[in-house]
């Protein structure tokens, strides 16, 4: 009784002190701008709470005397707190519904392309806690070493493979333990396809049957040839920056998040930047860092807003009006990503994801998965693939496949349509670069996006490489209890002129925009960040996320982002890098052979 009368008396005189400091706090309120803007200031405020945005987040938290604003467009990643109430974004089977609507996702699209038969070129890209880490197909793949040896000479110093590969250890815990290559205690869970499922074992005897080898970590020693892949799902559950990163730190008191939270310019004062303004429910606020802003939206939002703040190319700016903080002709350009097609063939026995498609066994799948994570719906079903060299001197894979038992038909947005499995193929290095340009000053339009995919004869070559090096391995004798006709590109593809013609007409992105505020050098022209990852010619702003990657890596680019951040954090802290000397990288024998 008397601990009970002791806590109400004094949560009665709290009340009290917290209703005087509330007074005060309005009065001073009303006569001093100043302390607004305090009560809306904080050491560092991140702008997109995506792959990157996510571990940022994390990391500036862990000291307790950093105060972090993060600020997302779209919503939250739960809903009520829970998962399963939000199973489009965590049962890993259901990623396409994602890709199909506007609720988590930009829905970005390209201008037409004129060396793709003027086709308009979808891009989604994730809108909601986790980024397109909460929308991707969860595979996790880093690129090769020598894209990051590659960076180093691109003028990205001290972001070399030595420097790099701690940084993807570090953000890593893998199912298998860790070792020279893999991380053993990330806040990341990373586990690998592990399949019985009889199509993808084909497609790996059949791949060795062609005379590539079996690798057993193309994320560890040897990335060419094929094997099992690593994913971003634990338990069952798609492992998003937002399920690794963002919500072990919620509990933090110096972590705020807001989400539906436009932000619509980068304040400065002369060249300092000093805060951000930003629109949510539909009114305009402001929000001031101490020390940095960071820019962590992607690599069409990130250049977008550098762009609607005034730093960019001066004459563009101007021509909309756009007051110039500092002339970067970079922002925007060297826009870079991955284009591939789908090889499809029907298989004659019913063991496809086909039937799993329709709705009664939909519905089985889902409750199953809502019961306990398990079964069909815990997994993307992308757990093969394999990385291989178009031709002979070619030094590492410029070709990646990732193998589905399964029809896909316009990004998941038609229903497959018969028992089938395919290849997703394309090259990793393609010759084509693009830009990305403010169509006017509202930042709620999206901008002018230009991959000017095709636009050289080496892709055009390349891709069809592509086509005949995966009908090779369709055509061994692994798949033959299992192969149907050619439904893509059909057996009335077969001239170099027909296959051209079917990559112009079906090849679609794969969904890695990049480079868009390159980093580089203060002496390169084009640059948009230097190696500590802050904006040329400007103070206390970064960028830290895909766009400032130089040349886009050899692979899908979750994990590279994730790396770029985590090594970020490092150096936004002031901490020296880390950096692991001499690990061994395959090479092969002989350049004289593709395989």
């Amino acid at each position: 009784m008397h601990r009970v009368t002791g806590t109400l008396f004094r949560a009665h005189v709290l009340k009290n002190i917290l209703g005087i400091n509330e007074q005060q706090f309005q009065i001073s309120r009303t006569s001093s701008q100043l302390s607004s803007e305090k009560a809306n200031s904080y050491n560092y405020v991140i702008v997109g709470a995506g792959s990157a945005g996510c571990v940022l987040a994390n990391r500036l938290t862990e000291d307790p005397l950093s105060t972090v604003l993060l600020l997302e467009a779209g919503p939250k990643d739960t809903l009520l707190g829970s998962k399963r109430l939000m199973w489009k974004i965590h049962m890993p089977a259901a990623l396409t519904y994602n890709l199909c609507d506007e609720k988590y996702n930009w829905y970005y699209h390209t201008t037409s392309q004129k060396h793709m038969d003027n086709r308009i070129m979808y891009w989604p890209r994730g809108r909601v806690w986790g980024g397109s880490s909460s929308l991707n197909a969860m595979v996790y793949i880093r690129g090769h070493a020598e894209d990051y040896n590659r960076w180093s000479r691109e003028g990205a110093i001290g972001w070399d493979y030595e420097h790099c590969l701690p940084y993807f250890k570090k953000a890593q815990t893998h199912e298998l333990g860790p070792d020279q290559y893999r991380g053993g205690n990330g806040p990341l869970y990373v586990s690998r396809g592990k399949t019985n499922h009889p199509l993808h074992h084909a497609f790996l005897e059949a791949a060795q049957q062609a005379g590539y080898p079996f690798t057993d970590d193309m994320n560890g020693y040897q990335q060419e040839g094929f094997g099992w892949m690593d994913m971003t799902v634990h338990k069952g559950q798609r492992w998003s920056t937002a399920s690794a990163y963002l919500h072990p730190a919620m509990s933090r008191p110096n972590l705020s998040v807001a989400e539906k939270t436009l932000v619509t310019k980068i304040l400065f004062e002369g060249t300092k930047c000093i805060g951000v303004e930003y629109v949510k429910n539909g009114q305009r606020k402001k929000a001031f860092a101490s020390k940095e802003v960071i820019l962590s939206g992607g690599a069409i939002n990130s250049p977008q807003l550098l762009m609607l703040s005034g730093i960019g190319n001066a004459d563009d700016l101007k021509k909309l009006g756009i007051p110039v903080v500092c002339h970067l002709p970079g922002v925007g350009q060297n826009l870079q990503d991955h284009l591939e097609v789908y090889v499809q063939q029907k298989c004659t026995k019913p063991i496809t994801l086909y039937n799993a498609q329709k709705p009664v066994n939909m519905v089985r799948i889902g409750l199953e998965w809502l019961w306990k994570f398990t079964g069909e719906g815990a997994t993307a079903h992308l757990e093969s693939g394999g990385f291989i060299r178009s031709e002979p001197g070619v030094p590492h894979p410029d070709i990646q496949f990732h193998f589905l038992p399964s029809q896909v038909i316009d990004h998941g947005r038609v229903a497959s349509t018969m028992e089938a499995y395919q290849v997703h193929v394309g090259p990793m290095r393609s010759m084509s670069v693009g830009w990305l340009k403010l169509k006017n000053t509202d930042p709620n339009d999206h901008p002018i996006i230009e991959p000017n995919y095709m636009s050289t004869e080496r892709d055009t070559w390349e891709f069809r490489q592509c086509v005949k090096l995966t009908r090779e391995i369709f055509a061994q004798k692994a798949f033959e209890k299992f192969r149907g006709p050619e439904i893509q590109p059909g057996n009335h593809v077969q001239s170099d002129k027909e296959i051209d013609a079917f990559v112009r007409q079906k090849a679609d992105s794969a969904y890695h925009p990049s480079c868009t505020c390159k980093m580089g050098q203060l002496s390169d022209s084009t640059a948009v960040v230097d190696p500590q990852t802050k904006v040329i010619g400007v103070e206390n702003l970064r960028v830290v996320d895909a766009s400032i990657m130089p040349s886009v890596v050899s692979g899908n680019l979750n994990a590279p982002t994730i790396m770029i951040a985590e090594k970020a954090a490092d150096i936004i802290k002031g901490l020296p890098s880390l950096q692991e000397k001499n690990v061994p990288v395959y090479k092969p024998k002989t350049l004289e052979t593709q395989r």
